[in-house]
């Protein structure tokens, strides 16, 4: 990877900030904004519909690109507003019914726990939360256990916790789900773009990312990938639209053939054109380079503030490009105003947004900071150093 070039890609730099908030909202290389911008002055000249029926070999592109990302077919591939809304629609096509069970873990998403917790409510489900063991990695030994016992419709895991570093080893769970026959559902809405990720080795029927953080992407954007077996079932959304279906009869449809039948008819197109614009960015650098750089980055990262006295809360063997820590007095007040004072970018997380790794801490929240491929260790040590003075 040529960092220069990276940066000289990245407008958002141009302003001297060091920017460590990829695990929210990354900042776009110039070609997808110029992408976008393109296309809605065409869509000023031209209309919607018009521009899109030019382009409609170029939009068609985002399925190639994001099947080459995690080594997929384009047809298992549909695009979404947002990895939530991709989720969501993964978990309407599941025809659950009342006693069901879904095991999922103590790490998930806040909003995936939320819609959890949504369907126990309104459709009488069971959801069951695997260990994890002491090192906080997934205890997979209580997981078969939990197979065994409840036979769940769905195991559902995220890979990368968004209020810490850890790594899940969902490819472990996978072999459960393929030995036992049961659904598996991915959320990788903080390691696709960060990791290279690879649906053959994690076998998932469904995943689920998002173009915003480290894909770089814009907002509006993200996927899901949908397994052969998911679509030869006839597995479908909920509420479908003419995008999913062609109507055959005036009672009756019959399902289009790929991931496509996942997604909904009217999207912003200019969007899609942005991040397929990311995808070929990240896919020309590569994966394993980015995840090589990264793991460098953010072990140095951890490593100075473990050695000036901060307390980081990345619990885990396997760690990723999320950063979390606090003061030694848990103060996350201070460590927010020293940042914005030096033209940090950072984000904070609070209980409410994961109540049960941080009452496991005994925490109330933590300090994120999420490097990606255009940063540099200079900057990492610029970073650490301008909090170890404020606070040691």
């Amino acid at each position: 990877m040529n960092i220069d070039i990276i940066k000289q890609d990245t407008r958002g730099l141009s302003d001297g900030k060091i920017f460590l908030n990829n695990a929210g909202s990354s900042l776009m290389p110039s070609v997808v904004v110029d992408s976008m911008i393109d296309y809605l002055e065409l869509e000023e000249q031209l209309g919607g519909y018009e521009v899109a029926n030019r382009n409609a070999e170029v939009l068609e592109e985002f399925y190639d690109e994001t099947a080459r990302l995690i080594n997929a077919k384009p047809s298992n591939i549909a695009f979404a507003t947002s990895a939530t809304e991709a989720y969501a629609k993964a978990l309407s096509s599941i025809m659950f019914k009342e006693g069901d069970v879904i095991i999922t873990t103590a790490d998930d998403y806040i909003s995936n726990q939320i819609t959890f917790i949504s369907l126990q409510k309104k459709l009488k489900l069971n959801v069951i939360r695997t260990k994890n063991l002491p090192d906080n990695e997934l205890d997979l030994e209580d997981l078969e256990h939990l197979i065994k016992k409840y036979n769940p419709k769905l195991i559902a895991v995220t890979h990368i916790p968004t209020n810490s570093g850890v790594i899940q080893n969902v490819e472990g769970v996978g072999k459960l789900c393929k030995q036992y026959d049961i659904l598996y559902l991915v959320d990788a809405c903080q390691s696709v773009g960060q990791l290279a990720v690879d649906v053959e080795k994690i076998g998932c029927d469904f995943l689920s990312a998002t173009g915003r953080k480290f894909m770089r992407g814009p907002r509006g954007t993200g996927f899901l990938y949908v397994s052969d077996k998911i679509l030869e079932q006839n597995y479908a959304p909920l509420l479908l639209d003419m995008r999913g279906a062609d109507w055959t009869e005036f009672d009756d449809y019959e399902l289009f053939k790929t991931a496509k039948r996942f997604e909904s008819w009217e999207i912003s197109y200019a969007s899609l054109m942005g991040f397929t614009n990311a995808l070929q960015y990240a896919n020309h650098i590569g994966l394993h380079a980015i995840e090589h750089y990264n793991k460098g980055l953010s072990e140095r990262l951890r490593e100075n503030l473990r050695n000036s006295g901060f307390n980081v809360w990345d619990w885990g063997k396997n760690l990723s490009s999320i950063v979390t820590f606090s003061g030694p007095d848990s103060d996350l007040e201070k460590i927010q105003q020293v940042l914005k004072e030096n033209n940090v970018f950072f984000s904070v997380t609070y209980k409410n947004s994961a109540l049960i790794d941080f009452t496991k801490k005994n925490i109330s929240g933590i300090v994120r900071l999420s490097p990606h491929y255009f940063n540099t260790v200079e900057e990492i040590d610029i970073v650490s150093n301008v909090l170890k003075r404020a606070f040691f």
